[in-house]
């Protein structure tokens, strides 16, 4: 159940990076601009009064900044073995290292979730993780206007 946690906060991880990345360049928003529109989002969806928003995205961002510098390194790792022949016990080490940085975020995520509780109830953090999902979705759905879904979990959920 826990390595099921950890693959799933690992694939929004990677798709939440990739989807802003992807965003940035097509729409070229600035990384502040970026910022606003994810603040904006997730204080509307999840209720935010502005107080709790100054505490809580100060975190958010912090955390966010600390995750990408991780997130770099695990691409670095990665990058490593791209135009190199490796021996079977340098893969092995470049995949330790790989999972060992995902587990230092899970963790790194969950102090951050112990400071959310300082400001916040544990109803709203529920609501930001699931607007920050959300905000995710809809900057998909942006990237590929003219892809409407294949019918499967519709979109219109809320």
């Amino acid at each position: 159940m826990k390595r099921l946690n950890i693959l799933f906060l690992f694939i929004a991880l990677i798709s939440s990076v990739s989807a802003t990345r992807h965003y940035n360049q097509q729409q070229r928003l600035s990384p502040e601009e970026y910022r606003e529109k994810q603040k904006a989002f997730i204080t509307e969806k999840a209720h935010l009064t502005p107080a709790e928003a100054d505490k809580f995205f100060q975190l958010f961002f912090e955390l966010q900044d600390k995750k990408k510098i991780m997130n770099d390194k695990v691409w670095d790792l990665i990058k490593t073995c791209d135009d190199e022949k490796l021996s079977e016990a340098q893969y092995g080490k470049v995949l330790d290292d790989i999972y060992n940085t995902r587990i230092a975020i899970d963790e790194l995520e969950k102090s951050y979730l112990a400071k959310y509780r300082q400001i916040l109830t544990n109803k709203k953090i529920f609501q930001i993780q699931k607007a920050e999902i959300r905000f995710h979705r809809e900057l998909l759905k942006t990237m590929n206007p003219g892809r409407s879904g294949s019918g499967k979990g519709n979109n219109d959920r809320k």
